[in-house]
C-alpha cells in the first residue's frame, strides 16, 4: 500500500514548491510534492528558462546583423525558427528532468495529479489528488503548502484564441515568425517578447495604458529604455486606451485611443501581456479560513494563511511574481515549520527584479520617486556605460547604473540598471542591501578592472561627488 501520510505536502512543483519540499527533506521532514503537469512549473517549462533560450537566439541574430562593427561579414543570414524553438524546449526539458532528479535525491515523494484540500482527518490536513478527473489517492499531512502559481490574465474583449491573439505560452512555441506584431502590455513579459521578435526581424508595436513602459521600474530607467527601443525601430505607444481587438482575415486589428484621436492598428499577430492571476480555483479553499484578495491568497510574514496548517508561497501569494521570491518563501516557510532558530521574514525590498530584453534591465530596492515618497532625504548616483572600458570594448556603450542612498545614514535604498548583462550585476547590490552595507563600505570595496562591475562602484562614488571616470 502506498505511503499516504507526510509531515509536509506541497501542492505545486514550481520553483517555490520543489524548493520548499527539498528544504523540508533536508530538515528531516517527510515531504511530498503534488504536481499535475511538469516539475519546475511555469518558470522552468513555460516562463523564465525557455524565454531566456529564445532571447539568446535573438541576441545571436542581432550580432549576426551587426558583424561589420566587429570586423566580420556574412552573406545570406537566415534562421530556422523550428530549431530555435526546439532548442528552447530542450533546455526546458533538461532542467525539468533535473528537478525530478533533485527531488529523488532528497527522497521527496512526487505525486502526479491535481491536489485539493479536503478538510482534516485525525488532526491532520487532508488532500485529495486526482488525475484527469480520476482519483489517485487521499493524503494527509500536518502542513500543506499551496504553491499553485499563476496564469496569464485575460481582459474582456481581448480574449486569446491561441493562434492569432496569444498569451506567453503560445508565444513561446511559434510555428512561424509574423511580419508584424502587437504586444499589449509593457511589463517584463511584454518587453521580453517585443525584444525577441524585433531582433528576429519582426515589426513590433507595443501598447501600454499607463504613461510609461516598464512601469515597475525607476522612471529614469523606463525613459532610457523607451528611447533605446524607439532607436532600435520599435513603435512604443503609452497612455493609450485599447478599444476593440478582433481577428481579421489576415491577422488582427486593434482600435486605439490616445490624445483624443482614434486609430486602427493592423498586425499579423498579437501577444497579450497584461498581468497574471493566481491559481486559486479548484484547490479546496471553499469552506476554509483561507482569504483570497484579487485572485491571490492572503498570508502573513511566515506564509501562513488564515487556515491552521495551510500555507501559501510564490505567485499564488501575490507580488512580486518572481521565481526567486517563491523559492525563498518556500525555504522560510519550511524552516519556520521545522523550528529553525534565527529566522527573519522576507524583505521584498531586497528582492532583485530582472528583465532580459535588449538592453537588459535590473533593479533592487526603492526607486528614486518611491524613496522620496517614503520620506527619505536622498543622494542619487549615476554612471553611464559609455564611461566604462569593458562596455565600450564589448560594443555596448548604451546604458546606465543608478544608485539611491539615504542622505542621513548612507544606507543603500535602491539600485537600478539598464544595459548589457546588468541582470548578472544586480545581485552585488542585493548582497550589499542584505548586509546593510553603507556607502563608505561600498566605496572602499575593490572592483576588478576591466569589468562592467566597475560602473557599480562609480555610481556609488557619484552619489557623493567622487566619480573618477566620468
Amino acid at each position: 500500500m502506498a505511503d499516504t501520510q507526510f509531515d509536509v505536502i506541497v501542492v505545486g512543483g514550481g520553483p517555490g514548491g520543489y524548493v520548499a519540499a527539498i528544504r523540508a527533506a533536508q530538515l528531516g521532514l517527510k515531504a511530498a510534492v503534488v504536481e499535475r503537469e511538469h516539475l519546475g512549473g511555469i518558470c522552468l517549462n513555460w516562463g523564465c528558462i525557455p524565454t531566456k533560450a529564445l532571447l539568446r537566439s535573438s541576441e545571436v541574430s542581432h550580432i549576426l546583423h551587426h558583424l561589420d562593427a566587429y570586423g566580420f561579414s556574412a552573406k545570406d543570414i537566415s534562421y530556422d525558427l523550428k530549431k530555435v524553438v526546439d532548442r528552447s524546449r530542450k533546455v526546458a526539458k533538461q532542467l525539468s528532468g533535473g528537478v525530478a532528479h533533485l527531488l529523488k535525491k532528497n527522497k521527496v515523494t512526487v505525486i502526479d495529479g491535481h491536489g485539493k484540500l479536503a478538510g482534516t482527518q485525525g488532526g491532520l490536513r487532508k488532500l485529495d489528488v486526482t488525475k484527469d478527473g480520476k482519483p489517485v489517492g487521499t493524503y494527509t499531512a500536518k502542513h500543506v503548502i499551496l504553491a499553485t502559481g499563476a496564469r496569464a490574465r485575460t481582459l474582456p474583449g481581448m480574449e486569446p484564441d491561441g493562434e492569432t491573439i496569444v498569451t506567453y505560452k503560445e508565444a513561446m512555441v511559434p510555428e512561424s515568425m509574423p511580419k508584424s506584431l502587437l504586444v499589449i502590455g509593457s511589463g517584463a513579459i511584454g518587453m521580453e517578447f517585443a525584444s525577441f521578435h524585433h531582433d528576429m526581424g519582426c515589426k513590433v508595436t507595443v501598447l501600454e495604458v499607463v504613461d510609461r513602459i516598464l512601469p515597475a521600474e525607476d522612471e529614469e530607467i523606463s525613459a532610457f529604455a523607451q528611447k533605446q527601443f524607439a532607436k532600435q525601430g520599435m513603435t512604443i505607444r503609452t497612455g493609450v486606451k485599447i478599444g476593440k481587438l478582433e481577428k481579421t482575415g489576415k491577422g488582427a486589428k486593434a482600435t486605439v485611443e490616445a490624445g483624443g484621436k482614434t486609430e486602427t492598428i493592423e498586425v499579423d499577430k498579437v501577444i497579450l501581456a497584461v498581468g497574471i492571476v493566481g491559481n486559486v480555483e479548484d484547490i479546496g479553499l471553499e469552506g476554509t479560513k483561507v482569504k483570497v484578495e484579487k485572485t491571490h491568497v492572503v498570508i502573513n510574514e511566515w506564509m501562513e494563511t488564515g487556515e491552521p496548517g495551510v500555507y501559501a508561497i510564490g505567485d499564488i501569494a501575490g507580488p512580486p511574481w518572481l521565481a526567486h521570491k517563491a523559492s525563498h518563501e518556500g525555504v522560510i516557510c519550511v524552516e519556520r515549520i521545522a523550528g529553525v532558530k534565527g529566522l527573519h521574514p522576507l524583505d521584498v525590498r531586497k528582492i532583485p527584479g530582472c528583465t532580459y530584453c535588449r538592453p537588459q534591465i535590473a533593479s533592487v530596492g526603492l526607486s528614486e520617486a518611491k524613496a522620496k515618497a517614503a520620506g527619505y532625504e536622498i543622494r542619487v548616483g549615476r554612471f553611464p556605460f559609455v564611461g566604462n572600458g569593458k562596455a565600450i570594448a564589448l560594443g555596448e556603450p548604451e546604458g546606465m547604473v543608478k544608485t539611491v542612498f539615504d542622505r542621513k545614514t548612507g544606507e543603500l535604498l535602491g539600485a537600478h540598471m539598464i544595459g548589457a548583462e546588468v541582470t548578472e550585476l544586480i545581485q552585488g547590490y542585493g548582497v550589499a542591501m542584505t548586509l546593510e552595507t553603507t556607502e563608505a563600505e561600498l566605496m572602499h570595496a575593490v572592483f576588478p578592472h576591466p569589468t562592467l562591475s566597475e560602473m557599480m562602484h562609480e555610481s556609488v562614488l557619484d552619489a557623493y561627488g567622487r566619480a573618477i571616470h566620468f
